[in-house]
């Protein structure tokens, strides 16, 4: 996938991504408010394939997987950081959000294009011309993802008589 990236700091945590006041509205609403208090333009200008890149612990917080939902309402094709809280990343998983543990997130600016292959692990900075190698998400959560998340993962192995 080749997309625009979003730069962000550290500890951008479930709050942020999902924020409480909306929890009670649709998930379509509640994605439109996804990191308003960050960047305000995130939610109304992100893009299809549009990458997230950002410091330590993202995703930290309450276990709402809201936050999650949000990015795959939003179509973020995947969120690159140096950590993540263990609950988040499983989350995005399971909706069909690849993370990547990317140690050289300060190397990266916002609004440079990307490059990204989970499944190798390469990634290439478009703009400056840089490449980089990082562990790849392994092939059965790589399937998972292609499936669109967890539950279509699910649903698909079940109607073809496969155990998940």
């Amino acid at each position: 996938m080749v997309g625009k990236v979003w730069r962000f700091g550290d500890e951008i945590n479930s709050d942020l991504l999902a924020p409480g006041f909306y929890l009670k509205a649709a998930n379509e609403i509640m994605a439109q408010h996804c990191l308003e208090s960050v960047d305000p333009t995130f939610a109304k200008s992100v893009q299809p394939g549009d990458i997230m890149v950002a410091g330590h612990n993202f995703g930290v917080g309450s276990a709402r997987e809201q936050a999650a939902l949000s990015l795959q309402l939003l179509k973020v094709g995947a969120v690159l950081a140096d950590s993540f809280a263990r609950i988040f990343y499983r989350n995005a998983l399971n909706f069909g959000v690849p993370c990547l543990f990317f140690p050289h997130y300060k190397e990266i600016n916002a609004g440079d294009r990307l490059s990204v292959d989970a499944v190798s692990g390469k990634l290439e900075n478009l703009t400056s011309g840089k490449s980089y190698t990082v562990d790849p998400i392994p092939a059965h959560l790589m399937e998972m993802i292609t499936d669109g998340g967890l539950m279509p993962h699910l649903k698909k192995r079940l109607g073809q008589g496969k155990a998940a």
